[in-house]
């Protein structure tokens, strides 16, 4: 694909994400998403042949995008705890776009149950994570901080952690609080992390 179409698409989801976070997965249509893009209906149906193709290559994309920006932010750290915290950081990233992210995430999850494709990109982007929390674990161990714990149920942890500590958020509609939640979050998992020891 060249690098124009590579950008038409893009433009596309980029509109689509916004579509599904303003007005809900259900009632977002192939034109909603065309006039967020603002293009033609025609335009859109040239780069996705249904409204599925578009939602599957949307919440591929944006769980890509997401553990791209934290793996990113981990492999720029030295330390376990230090990769600890910028994944948590990276989680959290601003108020603005966790909502956006859990609005559009969340629609994605109760469709999940009856679409294979979504149950398979999902079950990807936990396994991305789950990478993630292996490697700093891992990192922790040969540092003697977190010796006496299970790798693959730490790394299952961390995530749940993350995931819990955001929705309890979302959910409190506190913009204000993102903050504390982002500390409570990273200091629950630290504690879990060296409680083992």
């Amino acid at each position: 694909m060249n690098r124009n179409a590579e950008k038409r698409r893009s433009q596309i989801l980029r509109a689509a994400f916004q579509a599904v976070s303003d007005k809900g997965f259900d009632t977002v249509t192939l034109q909603n998403i065309s006039d967020y893009a603002g293009v033609s209906k025609g335009v859109t149906n040239y780069y996705f042949n249904s409204k599925d193709e578009v939602f599957g290559n949307l919440f591929e994309w944006v769980t890509h995008r997401i553990n791209g920006n934290e793996w990113t932010a981990v492999n720029n750290q030295k330390t376990s705890l230090e990769k600890l915290k910028a994944y948590v950081n990276a989680a959290f990233t601003s108020p603005e776009e966790n909502r956006k992210f859990f609005r559009v995430y969340l629609d994605f999850l109760a469709q999940a149950n009856h679409n294979p494709r979504f149950q398979e990109i999902n079950d990807q982007f936990y396994e991305n994570c789950w990478a993630i929390g292996r490697e700093i674990v891992s990192l922790g161990q040969k540092e003697g901080i977190f010796s006496g714990i299970d790798i693959e149920e730490a790394a299952v942890s961390i995530r749940a952690s993350i995931d819990g500590c955001l929705i309890q958020w979302l959910m409190r509609r506190q913009d204000e609080l993102h903050d504390f939640y982002r500390k409570v979050c990273y200091q629950t998992i630290v504690g879990y992390l060296t409680s083992l020891d």
